[in-house]
């Protein structure tokens, strides 16, 4: 049976809540607009009159996925009693958790998408990078408030280890799927916490 259309004011956002968990599984190429239809309940012309295309429906599920994870990372870094070392190093301890479920396919679309669609979509592409640069200041920011802190040791360019960080567990994600075992992770949170280094006594 096909679920209800929902109200007029949200189909756009069931739309792609809907096709979230379906690309992560499936990817983006793969994934037929009839089969996303079919599990939002929506008729092609709801799909039309929110979206010109395949393409734009693809932006603006990256830009939703971003803007949600941009509000997830304000509230695990928000200015609360706690050292700011032991936040970036739980951040970062969550992929691993996420890596290990049994019946996941994985929750991060930048990790999904990023090799799959860059090469096809300039629009796709862009929205990818301004994500990820907006992961990367919310890192910096952290990193620049653990030194200042005095949790961990002065960082001389936060902007920059925070760049490299998120580098270094894109490719230990992406190795992760390939080898399907989580230790590529495993060894990037012992760098990881090597280059969190407490400041030196």
């Amino acid at each position: 049976m096909t679920a209800a259309c929902p109200p007029h004011t949200d189909t756009r956002e069931h739309i792609l809540s809907t096709a979230e968990p379906l690309v992560l599984g499936k990817g983006f190429t793969a994934l037929g607009l009839t089969e996303l239809l079919s599990a939002a309940g929506v008729p092609k012309g709801s799909f039309y009159h929110y979206f010109r295309s395949k393409e734009q429906f693809g932006q603006a599920l990256l830009e939703r996925y971003f803007a949600n994870y941009d509000a997830r990372l304000a509230s695990h870094f928000a200015a609360e009693p706690g050292r700011m070392r032991d936040r970036l190093l739980s951040y970062f301890a969550g992929w691993i958790t996420q890596a290990c479920q049994a019946d996941s396919h994985g929750s991060c679309l930048a990790v999904k998408l990023a090799g799959e669609v860059c090469d096809l979509s300039e629009p796709m592409r862009e929205a990818l990078a301004v994500g990820m640069a907006q992961v990367c200041a919310r890192l910096a920011d952290a990193i620049a408030r653990a030194a200042a802190e005095g949790s961990l040791a002065t960082c001389a360019d936060p902007a920059a280890l925070a760049d490299a960080l998120y580098a270094m567990w894109l490719g230990a994600a992406l190795r992760t799927k390939v080898m399907r075992d989580s230790s590529p992770l495993v060894r990037a949170l012992a760098d990881t916490e090597q280059r969190l280094a407490w400041p030196s006594r």
